[in-house]
């Protein structure tokens, strides 16, 4: 069984590279439709697409820095059930660990399905890579010009600050998947490695006539440690503002005074999976005679209602799950950096069961199971 090959890269085109891998992937492993980001038919943009057909393959860009949703949503769709045929998907590391936490929640199956991860530099929001991508003749040139400056050891130049969660994530290479793409460190110098972490990942690879990897990146080890030194950093530092802009009821209210019970953060959070909110059923549904009993109790209340009470009922539903994606302030309309405050509660509730959502995928979810001895100071027996 196959380990690791290399992928060949002619002219340091890694994306045209990345599409001859996956093509040689769909053809000789036997896939018969592969999710991936690819370019948009009708328009100039990059959403996760369902190819069947490999010469479509041209269109598929992985390294794209446009997120503009998590695709473990969509991955669940298509392995909730027998799909009819096996299954491939290019992931970011996010995405797999969201994908992960929704198969232990019964969301998605990983049986007939590859999952392909690749080194992640971060992602833009989607206002920030409709800016960046605008500024390029093409989607390719853009990802290339991303490409090439991402994964060098070179300053980030003129290139736009990823989010928030991607600047604050250390968890940015391959967990949890079948095969993963290796970047980091190698400075462009020698072709990238397509590394199994699974059997099924060995599987694979041994298909394929690709050639044995090249000597090792010397500066692997080194570039990640170096990127997680200053992810940890930024995070820690976000940690530090969250927690003092947070640290009383009004304080709360105030960095969520801008919800207007949109709720496109729950829409787009991979781990919310429940086809029927609370939020969005009668139980929320007031009767205009409350309105005016409570604006008569207070003086005045904040019309919607119920924001903060929706987000600490969100907290406390998921938030062991919570794989630090940042899609939920990628998706509010208001600009409310919701990520960096649950990925802060997730880093404590996680923390409390020494559990991190979705790197290993036989770890039981905390609300999955009792344990009579635990928190007895809590559950009061």
């Amino acid at each position: 069984m196959t380990q690791a090959v290399s992928i060949p890269i002619q002219d340091h085109d890694l994306l045209t590279g990345m599409r001859s891998f996956l093509t040689a992937i769909m053809e000789k492993s036997g896939i018969d439709a592969i999710l991936v980001p690819a370019r948009l038919s009708v328009k100039n943009r990059i959403m996760p697409m369902l190819i069947s057909d490999p010469a479509c393959l041209t269109e598929a860009d992985p390294l794209s820095p446009a997120f503009p949703v998590n695709a473990a949503q969509q991955l669940t769709r298509l392995t909730r059930q027998p799909a009819g045929g096996r299954l491939a998907a290019v992931l970011r590391p996010c995405e797999v660990r969201a994908f992960n936490e929704l198969v232990k929640l019964n969301q998605g199956r990983r049986e007939d399905v590859l999952i392909i991860s690749l080194d992640c530099p971060g992602a833009l929001s989607n206002s920030d890579f409709r800016t960046f991508a605008d500024g390029y003749d093409s989607l390719d040139a853009a990802s290339r010009a991303f490409a090439a400056t991402a994964f060098s050891s070179a300053p980030a130049g003129d290139l736009p600050e990823v989010t928030s969660a991607c600047r604050a994530c250390d968890h940015p290479v391959c967990d949890g998947g079948d095969i993963g793409i290796e970047r980091f460190g190698d400075d462009q110098a020698t072709d990238p490695v397509a590394r199994a972490h699974t059997e099924s990942g060995q599987a694979a690879l041994t298909g394929l006539d690709f050639p044995p990897p090249q000597a090792p990146a010397e500066g692997r080890k080194a570039a990640i440690q170096s990127i997680l030194a200053v992810r940890r950093r930024y995070r820690d530092g976000m940690f530090a503002e969250v927690a003092e802009a947070t640290n009383t009821i009004p304080a709360l209210s105030t960095y969520l005074a801008d919800c207007v019970n949109c709720y496109n953060c729950r829409g787009a959070c991979p781990v919310c999976y429940c086809t029927t909110c609370v939020f969005s059923t009668d139980t929320f549904r007031h009767e205009p005679f409350q309105y005016v009993q409570w604006a008569r109790r207070k003086g005045e209340i904040k019309m919607p209602t119920d924001t903060l009470f929706f987000h600490l009922t969100r907290m406390a539903h998921m938030s062991c799950a919570c794989v630090g994606c940042g899609q939920c302030t990628n998706a509010c309309p208001n600009d409310i950096p919701l990520s960096d405050l649950f990925t802060y509660v997730a880093r404590h509730t996680q923390g409390a069961f020494d559990y991190r959502a979705g790197l290993d995928i036989n770890a039981r979810p905390p609300m999955n199971g009792f344990e009579e001895e635990e928190y007895p100071e809590i559950v009061g027996l």
